[in-house]
């Protein structure tokens, strides 16, 4: 084993980071996590009681089960987020419905906080995509002396003696246009 190997010499929270990055980069994290911080201040002022000096505002409204339910949701919305990434749309277009319906419901949306934060977090859920995986390397090359090799684009098919042109413009099409329009 070299110097240079990472193997049993690596410090366990290096490895720790590395395998939480590669997982956040494999699913919609930062979408999931504005998401779920948007359902606590939905869920939390309605039910607040702010302490003022000797003056206490109750910020209790008649919406607070739907804030309640509001934030749960959220909250439940972006961890479906992290660890079902196949429902991001689904996800995402319900957390941007209900930022919107918590700004009657729970007092602005949260001041506005959960609203801009589920609003943010919906679209990014929305406009995520997994990457492209790379194509497969082939093990070995055949032999392909043999094998029939594609016709070039333009080359005199042997049927026929038509053209094989491969963009679909060709004169004679069956349809009767003479043109690619």
């Amino acid at each position: 084993m070299s110097a240079e190997s990472t193997g049993q010499n690596e410090h366990y929270l290096r490895v720790f980071r590395r395998r939480f990055h590669a997982w956040r980069g494999t699913r919609p994290f930062w979408a999931g996590l504005f998401v779920l911080l948007s359902g606590f201040p939905i869920m939390y002022f309605p039910y607040a009681n702010l302490q003022l000096g000797h003056l206490t505002l109750a910020m209790a409204t008649t919406g607070g089960a739907g804030s309640l339910i509001i934030g749960v949701l959220l909250v439940v919305l972006g961890f479906s987020l992290w660890f079902q990434r196949h429902v991001r749309t689904f996800a995402g277009v319900a957390a941007i419905l209900l930022a919107l319906v918590s700004i009657p419901v729970s007092n602005l949306g949260g001041f506005v906080m959960g609203f801009v934060l589920a609003l943010i977090g919906g679209a990014m859920a929305v406009s995520w995509a997994p990457a492209k995986e790379d194509p497969p390397v082939a093990a070995t090359q055949q032999d392909t002396a043999g094998a029939p090799q594609p016709a070039a684009a333009g080359a005199t098919n042997g049927a026929g003696g038509e053209f094989d042109d491969l963009s679909g413009t060709t004169p004679h099409r069956t349809n009767g246009r003479h043109s690619a329009g």
